[in-house]
């Protein structure tokens, strides 16, 4: 098998409606119109054209230990400074290899790592 992305990556969430406008406020998401019925609250997103999706899925969290997204950014100071101006809590960059990361959370606690590739 030879991998080629990441399709999607789902997160349980508690409060959808938080959830949603998180991810399509700050994090700029937008939402699918053609996710199945699957008998419990969530949502669909795309990351952007061609760039993946999270589905949202509303159910109690289990414990997690280093469970996260990463979401690509090509500016991550520039990012890091859009969301602390739209009031989300994010960590100071720091350098990881040759790239640069920093973390967030959305209303129900998932971490969500932002990461610029390649820096040096």
């Amino acid at each position: 098998m030879q991998a080629i992305g990441i399709h999607h990556v789902a997160l349980n969430v508690t409060d959808l409606d938080a959830a949603l406008a998180f991810y399509t406020g700050p994090l700029g998401m937008t939402v699918r119109t053609d996710r199945p019925e699957l008998g419990l609250p969530g949502a669909w997103l795309d990351i952007a054209p061609g760039g993946g999706q999270v589905h949202l899925l509303q159910v109690p969290p289990p414990a997690s230990m280093g469970q996260h997204v990463a979401i690509q950014v090509g500016d991550l100071a520039a990012v890091v400074d859009e969301l602390r101006a739209s009031g989300v809590q994010v960590s100071e960059p720091s350098a990881i290899a040759t790239s640069l990361q920093a973390f967030c959370t959305d209303p129900s606690g998932n971490a969500i790592e932002l990461h610029q590739a390649d820096v040096s």
